[in-house]
C-alpha cells in the first residue's frame, strides 16, 4: 500500500508560478511511475505529466513548455513546477503512482492522493 499526500496548491494570478509536491510512503517509490492529473469542475480527470522510474517524462500538449515534472527518490517525492499559469489551469491536481503503461497514458495508477486545489485568477 502506498499513501500519497499532495501539497503546494493555492490561489495565484495569471503568469505566476506554483510548485506542487507529492510525498509517498513506503520503500518502493523508486519503482513506480508517478503522475500528475487534474480535474476541473464538470470535466474528466486528465493527465498533466508523468515521470517514469528512470525519470523519462511526458506532458499533455496544453502544458508543454510551461510545466516540469521531477522526482527525488531519496525523499520519496514527486514535484510539478508550473510556470506561466493560465486561468484554464484551474483544477484540483492529483498525484498518482503505478505502472508506466497506465500512468503515462491517461489511465492513472494504482494509488491516488486526495488532491490539491490550484486556482489561477486575477
Amino acid at each position: 500500500q502506498v499513501q500519497l499526500v499532495e501539497s503546494g496548491g493555492g490561489l495565484v494570478q495569471p503568469g505566476e508560478s506554483l510548485r506542487l509536491s507529492c510525498a509517498a510512503s513506503g520503500s518502493a517509490f523508486r519503482l513506480y511511475a508517478m503522475g500528475w492529473y487534474r480535474q476541473a469542475p464538470g470535466k474528466q480527470r486528465l493527465l498533466v505529466a508523468a515521470i517514469a522510474p528512470n525519470s523519462d517524462a511526458n506532458y499533455a500538449d496544453s502544458v508543454k513548455g510551461r510545466f516540469t515534472i521531477s522526482r527525488d527518490n531519496a525523499k520519496n517525492t514527486v514535484y510539478l513546477l508550473m510556470d506561466s499559469l493560465k486561468p484554464e489551469d484551474t483544477a484540483v491536481y492529483y498525484c498518482t503512482a503505478g505502472p508506466i503503461r497506465t500512468v503515462a497514458t491517461g489511465r492513472g495508477g494504482d494509488y491516488w492522493g486526495q488532491g490539491t486545489q490550484v486556482t489561477v485568477s486575477s
